[in-house]
């Protein structure tokens, strides 16, 4: 009975906190200051959907996000702003299509800035981790203010719905809630250039591994998903394709490894391609031991994958690198563990360098409003560096979690 009371006042606690929040975000953000460009194309298309009845690939939505975003038609050196997800993305925002689009920025910002926090929590149960009050605080607000979150919240990028999904996917694997994990990584699929890497991956494990109450749940969510997308738009495939196959028209940078190989060095696709077979390489390597039956390995094979995901993939966005989150808050519990006595002051160091370092790298660099390629690299490729020389530390290390 006490231990119901508490859950009910938590719960009350933070729904009057959330609703405080939204308030404060629409009175003093979204509503004076409306932007938001990557939610706008989204919640624009959805309620041209929904609303007007109209295909949110199609050329009439289309304009009306642009509209939206530009105040008319985008011209040829602006991004057109394009639906350009699965159609089933439409589902998320769609209780938010019918009201006015400063309060339901508010409401999204709001709950990108909730999946940040619940990421937290879920990485803290991962890796066995009960840091102090002090440097709990200091995370909470670190992680809204992070230069790769901060930035996915001022554009309102969907990216972080699906770090959350496919992070509580991992979460509810390792702890043996297959079927709660089947639904995350199912609806993580929104956005595919985020997960082209790790869907197969921990499909391909749980065939190996037979957990089969992972693969039901998983394809039961793909088939309403997919279902339930054809029967409200028929052709939402190829429009959906047509529009992607637009996307480098209007976009001026590949991959991590795109902007090394063809951008500083001028080598061309062929330097792009050798890196990326190596990359994948290492990747399906990590694959191997893990479904060898390596549990000790099966994490580190996890992190891996996410990483060349995001080296690879021929468009990527800085707010996407809050996947990196999984690692720097290992190596958080790593560095506390080892140092009982002064382990907090030194995360809370390292928080204020990795908040800092990016913030100035991208003012210093900053052209026109847009973030210079450099910014695209030191964090991947950091986090590459340590997975494979570091790699014994995530075999062996206590924090690592082992599946259940």
């Amino acid at each position: 009975m006490v231990k119901r009371q508490s859950v009910l006042l938590s719960a009350i606690f933070v729904a009057v906190v959330l609703v405080i929040s939204v308030v404060v975000v629409r009175q003093f953000l979204t509503g004076p200051y409306p932007g938001h460009n990557d939610f706008m194309s989204r919640w624009e298309g959805a309620r041209s959907f929904f609303v007007d009845g109209l295909n949110p690939y199609g050329e009439q939505a289309s304009l009306n996000i642009q509209k939206a975003i530009y105040g008319g038609p985008a011209r040829a050196d602006q991004d057109p702003g394009y639906f350009a997800y699965p159609i089933y993305t439409a589902f998320l925002v769609w209780p938010l299509v019918y009201m006015s689009y400063d309060w339901a920025s508010a409401i999204w910002m709001v709950a990108l800035a909730g999946c940040l926090i619940a990421s937290l929590f879920l990485l803290f149960n991962l890796f066995n981790w009960k840091p102090s009050p002090l440097v709990m605080g200091f995370l909470f607000i670190w992680v809204l203010l992070f230069y790769y979150s901060a930035r996915g919240l001022i554009l309102g990028q969907p990216g972080i719905v699906v770090y959350f999904l496919e992070l509580l996917a991992i979460w509810a694997l390792f702890k043996g809630h297959d079927g709660l994990a089947g639904v995350a990584l199912a609806m993580s699929t929104i956005k595919p250039q985020m997960g082209f890497l790790i869907v197969p991956f921990l499909l391909l494990w749980a065939i190996r591994f037979r957990r089969r109450r992972f693969l039901v749940w998983f394809a039961a969510s793909i088939v309403v998903l997919l279902v339930a997308s054809f029967l409200l738009e028929p052709s939402w495939v190829g429009d959906w394709l047509a529009q992607l196959r637009l996307y480098p028209s209007y976009t001026a940078l590949g991959s991590p490894v795109w902007i090394v190989t063809s951008y500083y060095l001028g080598l061309g696709g062929w330097a792009e391609a050798v890196i990326n077979v190596v990359l994948v390489f290492v990747m399906l390597a990590t694959w191997w031991t893990a479904l060898q039956g390596r549990n000790e390995r099966l994490f580190w094979s996890i992190v891996v994958t996410v990483t060349v995901t995001h080296l690879i993939a021929p468009r990527t966005a800085t707010p996407h690198y809050i996947v990196f989150l999984i690692p720097i808050i290992f190596y958080f519990a790593v560095i506390s563990y080892r140092n009982r006595k002064r382990g907090s002051l030194w995360v809370l160091l390292a928080m204020f360098c990795l908040l800092i370092i990016p913030w100035l790298q991208f003012l210093v660099t900053v052209q026109k409003q847009f973030e210079h390629p450099s910014v695209y690299l030191p964090l991947p490729l950091i986090i590459m560096v340590l997975l494979v020389f570091d790699r014994h530390r995530w075999w062996n290390a206590s924090q690592v979690p082992v599946v259940q």
